[in-house]
């Protein structure tokens, strides 16, 4: 059923106007968000969030043992601007050893096109950073949307679709897809253990980086199927 499913999506032309409904549905979503966060109606929901990772007797001390505080901080990283920019130039690069400049090209507009929409919305809407708590992790920027797990949500969402799109099983493309949506997840839970983010700043990256993932997506599967950018087959 899931095997054929998946054959039936990637053969089928309707399947981007779906996609850009999608598309469509998580922009709604982060506007809503957006709007409740400006009005401060989730300031209940993001410090009671925020403080469950916390100890009751000290909202200062994360809950769990040391070795789960530095794991936390190795998950963060890989929402990293450095992680991010390697694992990108990387697949990039391997992609035009592949001899598909163009679909290279595709990615590193995918992910700077992520990075400044992600500038932008901080710019614009300027939210302070979580104070209940100390941070955890370095911090310089406005807290909405959470930038670490926006960018992890672009950048792991697009290699994953593109190396999916070469697997000729349907097995291996829904596991290269459950990985990268788990490290996407993993970035923005981090996020708000470490007291860096507010959950609904995370929510935002997760809601925006989703939409502009898949917009990407939708874009270069027409391109490619109109031969403008290099496909599978090339």
């Amino acid at each position: 059923m899931i095997k054929r499913y998946i054959t039936f999506l990637g053969d089928r032309e309707w399947t981007l106007v779906l996609a850009l409904l999608v598309v469509a549905a998580a922009l709604w979503g982060f506007v809503e968000l957006v709007d409740e966060v400006i009005e401060g109606e989730t300031g209940a929901v993001d410090e009671a969030l925020l403080l469950a990772f916390r100890s009751a007797e000290d909202p200062a001390v994360p809950l769990g043992p040391d070795w789960l505080k530095e794991m936390m901080r190795d998950f963060t990283a890989l929402g990293g601007v450095g992680i991010l920019t390697l694992l990108t130039f990387a697949v990039a690069g391997y992609v035009t050893l592949l001899g598909k400049p163009k679909a290279a090209l595709a990615i590193l507009i995918s992910v700077g096109g992520g990075v400044i929409i992600s500038t932008l919305i901080k710019a614009g809407i300027d939210r302070p950073r979580p104070d209940l708590v100390p941070h955890g992790s370095y911090v310089s920027s406005a807290s909405f949307p959470s930038g670490h797990s926006m960018m992890a949500t672009v950048v792991y969402l697009t290699l994953a679709v593109i190396v999916a799109r070469v697997r000729p099983r349907w097995r291996q493309r829904v596991y290269v897809l459950s990985w990268a949506i788990l490290a996407t997840l993993l970035v923005g839970v981090s996020r708000i253990y470490l007291g860096v983010h507010w959950p609904s700043d995370v929510l935002a990256g997760w809601t925006v980086g989703s939409a502009w993932a898949i917009l990407c997506w939708t874009i270069m599967i027409h391109l490619q199927r109109r031969r403008q950018i290099e496909g599978e087959s090339s």
